[in-house]
């Protein structure tokens, strides 16, 4: 996607001196309410994303929400969970809200008060992920401190943000990041009374488990038991093992893309990939290859037009980036509250560039919103490559997918010839809000705020299963079973594989 470049004014990090150094500090309400406001007048102005998914009646409401839940509460703590509430309804996968580094850092020196073991949904179960502890592996988790399992991931939710009202997404922080967040939401804890069912049993254990230190909990999430077969979700690819293709037999190959994130048009690394796209696609039409599998579990994303140029070569028809994008202001509102290191009196004359650099790429104003025109590289329409792909695409997508990553899934979904397996993903269908993120501090708590300010429509065709604000709906609902995660095998490459067998029967 296109990016504005923003980065000496957005995001150079910065040094904040804060009085609350833990977040269990008191924090008096006058500044809460106070940050309350500024944050929902920056979000008013700047967040093009605001109403993407939820009526003004909703956002007025979860707001009155907020200023009544301050009237009962009394530390740091509550108020950041108040702003993640509302950073999290919103519906953005590229929304984050953090705590500044002093309070993070006095997080990670914790040494105890951390539940002791890394989770993990499995077959709509969320179960131990860590072999030789004292609950066993793959048992079930059934409550922890007496409120049920279902309920207190509800609570966590908040943390990790997924596009519309998805929830599959939030599992990928869920599976490394419960114990923090469970910390965040409820505070420390010296134990933990589990009920647990085990392995093939009904049977409801209980036992109470000490708590470790915030470092001890990583280390287990390091050692847990999925991690062979789920360190992909987290890992920072490699030019070399972004992308690779293979033929199963004479009819099938699989085409795996990892990430989008390899350069501009003049980038090396764009030039080398879509010579690797050129020459993969030339053997497949040679070879008169039937079936295309198209593995992007583990695509979160990237830059264009690497997303586009891909799907140029299993398109069949014309397409663009984007049906419309809009932004919802002509000059950066808020500076003063402006995630930057350059003083405050000072702003004014720096972001001037930044501005016209909106102006130029969002020039029409239409009811107090500013659109692209069709002069924007975004509306550029491409057509599908001479060596397009014309067979069967059987497209694998997981919880994983977002911003660039489902922006390609979603036009291959819509393709006539593409059959979707796996599991929802974390990023749209229809759209998103992405490309140039903005971040603010709030003057009092010090919290740091970022969303992403392009409000985009995809070029996608509607169709009668996928939902506006959900992520990607497979056609086939594959999730990895109990087996299959004790033996950490593929069960979506393998569902796959058989489907195309039976398909080829037929």
């Amino acid at each position: 996607m296109k990016r504005i470049k923003l980065l000496p004014l957005f995001l150079v990090l910065i040094s904040i001196t804060i009085n609350a150094q833990s977040i269990d500090a008191p924090l008096p309400q006058e500044k809460m309410l106070k940050d309350l406001e500024i944050f929902k007048n920056i979000r008013l102005e700047a967040n093009s994303g605001l109403y993407k998914y939820r009526t003004k009646q909703q956002i007025d409401s979860i707001y009155n929400w907020a200023e009544n839940t301050i009237q009962s509460s009394s530390t740091y703590r509550d108020f950041y969970n108040i702003i993640c509430q509302l950073t999290d309804f919103e519906g953005s996968s590229h929304n984050n809200t953090v705590l500044p580094s002093k309070i993070s850092t006095k997080l990670r020196d914790e040494g105890k008060g951390y539940f002791p073991y890394p989770i993990k949904y499995i077959y709509n179960k969320w179960i131990i992920n860590f072999e030789n502890g004292t609950v066993p592996l793959g048992s079930e988790l059934v409550s922890i401190n007496n409120e049920n399992i279902a309920d207190i991931i509800k609570n966590l939710n908040k943390y990790y943000t997924t596009d519309g009202v998805n929830t599959t997404g939030k599992r990928i922080g869920l599976d490394i990041g419960f114990s923090k967040y469970y910390r965040i939401n409820y505070g420390l804890k010296s134990e933990f009374l589990v009920e647990y069912k085990t392995r093939d049993s009904n049977e409801i254990k209980k036992t109470t488990l000490n708590s470790i230190s915030y470092r001890a909990f990583y280390k287990n999430v390091n050692k847990r038991y999925s991690r062979p077969f789920d360190t992909v979700n987290y890992k920072d690819w490699k030019e070399n093992d972004t992308y690779h293709y293979k033929s199963i037999d004479h009819q099938t190959g699989i085409l795996t893309i990892n990430d989008f994130g390899l350069g501009n048009e003049k980038d090396p690394k764009h030039l080398r990939y879509v010579a690797f796209l050129d020459s993969v696609f030339t053997t497949i039409k040679e070879k008169n290859i039937k079936n295309l599998i198209v593995d992007v579990r583990y695509n979160g994303g990237g830059t264009d037009p690497n997303d586009l140029v891909t799907f140029s070569y299993l398109a069949q028809r014309n397409f663009q980036e984007n049906t419309q994008a809009w932004i919802s202001f002509k000059k950066i509102p808020y500076l003063k509250y402006i995630y930057s290191k350059i003083p405050r009196f000072l702003r004014p004359l720096g972001v001037g560039k930044y501005n016209r650099e909106f102006q130029k790429e969002f020039p029409e104003e239409k009811n107090g919103k500013y659109y692209q025109n069709a002069s924007s590289a975004d509306h550029s329409i491409w057509k599908p490559n001479k060596n397009a792909f014309n067979g069967t695409i059987y497209l694998l997508i997981s919880p994983r997918v977002a911003s660039a990553g489902s922006l390609f899934a979603a036009m291959v979904a819509g393709n006539k010839n593409t059959i979707v397996i796996g599991e929802e993903t974390m990023g749209g269908y229809y759209g998103h809000n992405g490309h140039t993120p903005l971040g603010y501090i709030l003057p009092k708590s010090k919290i740091e705020t970022f969303f992403s300010v392009v409000n985009l429509e995809q070029d996608v065709p509607k169709k009668a299963n996928q939902i506006y604000n959900r992520g990607i709906i497979p056609d086939y609902k594959v999730i990895q079973n109990y087996e299959d995660y004790l033996n950490q095998k593929d069960t979506q490459m393998n569902f796959v594989i058989d489907l195309i067998k039976k398909n080829s029967t037929k």
